[in-house]
C-alpha cells in the first residue's frame, strides 16, 4: 500500500520484528485523524449503550414509585425480576460477540436495538409479576451482547494505548445513564394520572420509545471497517490503513480460528480477571440497580430518591475517565483498581456501621467510585492484554459472561430494608475482588519477567504458543 510521504516520518529505533517493513506515521497527523475518529464513532457507541443502561436500570427508579404494588409484587419477586434479567443476558454474550467479530457490527446489533426497545416499552403494560419477569427475560437477551461487542469494537478501532480512556467514556455512560436516568425519572413520574396511567409507566413508555434512536446510531456511526468509513477522506483512510498493518503485528489476521478461541479458554489471566469481574459486579450490579431504594430508607421521598442518585453517578464517571487518562499515561491498570476498591470497602463499612444518613448519602460516592472503576478498569485491563482479536474476543465474552452472570446475585442480597444483607455481601465481594485482582497483578508481572529473561537468553523458551499476546515483544499491562 502506498503512503503519502507528508503522513510518514522515519522508522523508528524501538522496533519490533514484526513491525520492520510498517513505516511511523506523523504524530501530528495521526492525532487529528483519531479525533475526527473519536467525534464520529464515540457518540455512537456512547448514544447506544446509555439508553441500553437507561432502559436496564429504570426498574431501579420506578421500585420505589409503587410499581411493585401496583402489579401486586413482593419484595422477593421484585428482586427475582431484577435476577431473571441476567439469565438470558448471560448466555448470548460469548455467542454474540464473536458474532460482531465474524460479521458486520450493524447486522449483528440492529436487531437487539429493536428487541429491547419493544420490551422497555412493554413494562409500562404489564399487570402482573408473570408480565414482568417476560419482559425482563427478553430484554436482558437482547442488551446480553452488547457491551462485549461495544468493547471489542474499540479494539478493532483503536490501539492498545488508546483504549482504556475510550473504554472509561463508555463507562461513564453507564454513570451518566443513572443520572440522566434518575432525572428523567424525577420529570416523567410528575406524570403520575395523565391517561390513567401511574407514573412509572410512563417512565417506561417514554424511555422505551426515545430509545428506538439506538438503530439508527449503529446504522450510520459504527462502520463495518473503519479504513473505509464514510466520513474519513483519502489520506485519512490511508493513516488508519497503516494503523491496522501495525496493529496486525500483535492482533493477528483478521480469520476465524478456533485454535485461537480454544486458548482464551486455557489463559489463566483470562479466569482471574473473570473472577474479579464477577465478585465486583455483585457489588456493582447491587448498588446501582438498589441505589433509589438504599436512598428512601434514609429517609427520602420517591422523588428526591432518584434525583439525588444524579451526583453520586455524575461523580462515579468523572471519577473514572479521570483514573483511564491516568492509566493509559503510566500503562497502569491493577493498582488503580486495587486503590478505588479501598475507596469501596470503606463505603460499605460506614453502611454497616453509622448511623448517620448524612454520612451515609457520602459513603455513596466512594461506592460509586469503586462500582464504575472496578469493573470498567477491570474490563480494559484484559482488552489491552489480550491478541488476536478472536482470543480477544473470546476473553471477552468469558468475562463479560461470568461477570454479568453477578446480576442474578446482586438481586438476591437486597431483598428486604434496610439491606444489611446486600450490604454485607457487598463489602465481601469487593475484598475477593481485590484479592483475584492482586493476584492478577503478579501473575502478569511474572509472565513479562518471564518474556525479558528468554529475550536475554537466562531462561529457555519452551512455551507451546508464541503467537499474539505471547508473543515476546508483548508486554503485559500491569
Amino acid at each position: 500500500m502506498k503512503i503519502d510521504e507528508k503522513i510518514i516520518v522515519s522508522h523508528s529505533e524501538s522496533r519490533t520484528s514484526h513491525e520492520d517493513d510498517i513505516p511511523d506515521i506523523d504524530p501530528k497527523t495521526e492525532s487529528r485523524v483519531i479525533r475526527k475518529v473519536d467525534l464520529w464513532v464515540l457518540p455512537a457507541l456512547y448514544i447506544v449503550y446509555m439508553s441500553c443502561f437507561i432502559d436496564r436500570a429504570n426498574i431501579g427508579n420506578v421500585k420505589v414509585a409503587e410499581m411493585p404494588e401496583d402489579i401486586r409484587a413482593s419484595e422477593a419477586q421484585f428482586s427475582t425480576a431484577i435476577s431473571v434479567f441476567y439469565v438470558t443476558y448471560v448466555v448470548v454474550e460469548i455467542p454474540a460477540v464473536i458474532l460482531v467479530k465474524r460479521f458486520s457490527p450493524r447486522y449483528a446489533l440492529f436487531i437487539p436495538c429493536i428487541l429491547w426497545t419493544a420490551a422497555t416499552i412493554a413494562n409500562g403494560f404489564v399487570s402482573n409479576v408473570g408480565g414482568l419477569y417476560a419482559c425482563r427475560l427478553v430484554l436482558g437477551a437482547a442488551e446480553g451482547g452488547l457491551f462485549p461487542s461495544l468493547n471489542l469494537y474499540l479494539t478493532l478501532v483503536y490501539d492498545r494505548h488508546e483504549i482504556a480512556r475510550r473504554v472509561s467514556y463508555l463507562i461513564s455512560c453507564a454513570a451518566l445513564s443513572g443520572s440522566i436516568g434518575g432525572l428523567l425519572a424525577y420529570g416523567i413520574l410528575q406524570m403520575d394520572g395523565v391517561g390513567g396511567y401511574p407514573g412509572w409507566r410512563w417512565v417506561y413508555i417514554i424511555e422505551g420509545a426515545a430509545s428506538i434512536v439506538c438503530v439508527f446510531a449503529v446504522l450510520f456511526g459504527m462502520p463495518t471497517d473503519i479504513r473505509k468509513a464514510y466520513f474519513l477522506n483519502a489520506e485519512e483512510r490511508k493513516v488508519m490503513e497503516y494503523r491496522h498493518e501495525k496493529r496486525t503485528a500483535y492482533m493477528g489476521e483478521d480469520v476465524l480460528s478456533w485454535e485461537e478461541i480454544r486458548l482464551a479458554f486455557r489463559d489463566a489471566k483470562v479466569w482471574l480477571n473473570s473472577g474479579a469481574q464477577f465478585f465486583q459486579n455483585v457489588a456493582t450490579f447491587g448498588f446501582l440497580s438498589f441505589l433509589p431504594a438504599l436512598l428512601s430508607t434514609m429517609g427520602h421521598d420517591k422523588l428526591a430518591s432518584n434525583y439525588l442518585t444524579i451526583p453520586i453517578h455524575l461523580s462515579g464517571a468523572i471519577a473514572f475517565v479521570a483514573l483511564a487518562v491516568i492509566s493509559d499515561k503510566f500503562q497502569k491498570c491493577g493498582p488503580i483498581i486495587l486503590a478505588t476498591n479501598v475507596l469501596g470497602i470503606v463505603g460499605y463499612v460506614v453502611f454497616l456501621t453509622v448511623d448517620s444518613n448524612a454520612i451515609k448519602y457520602f459513603a455513596c460516592f466512594l461506592c460509586a467510585v469503586s462500582a464504575y472503576n472496578g469493573t470498567g478498569m477491570n474490563l480494559a485491563w484484559l482488552n489491552v492484554n489480550m491478541a488476536p482479536q478472536y482470543r480477544r474476543a473470546t476473553a471477552i465474552g468469558i468475562q463479560q459472561t461470568l461477570g454479568n452472570s453477578a446480576g442474578v446475585v446482586a438481586g438476591q442480597i437486597y431483598r428486604k430494608s434496610p439491606y444489611v444483607l446486600g450490604k454485607a455481601v457487598s463489602l465481601a465481594c469487593v475484598c475477593i475482588a481485590s484479592l483475584l485482582v492482586g493476584c492478577q497483578l503478579v501473575y502478569l508481572m511474572r509472565e513479562n519477567k518471564k518474556k525479558e529473561m528468554i529475550i536475554s537468553g537466562l531462561r529457555e523458551d519452551t512455551r507451546s504458543n508464541k503467537t499474539g499476546d505471547r508473543d515476546l515483544q508483548f508486554q503485559y499491562r500491569i
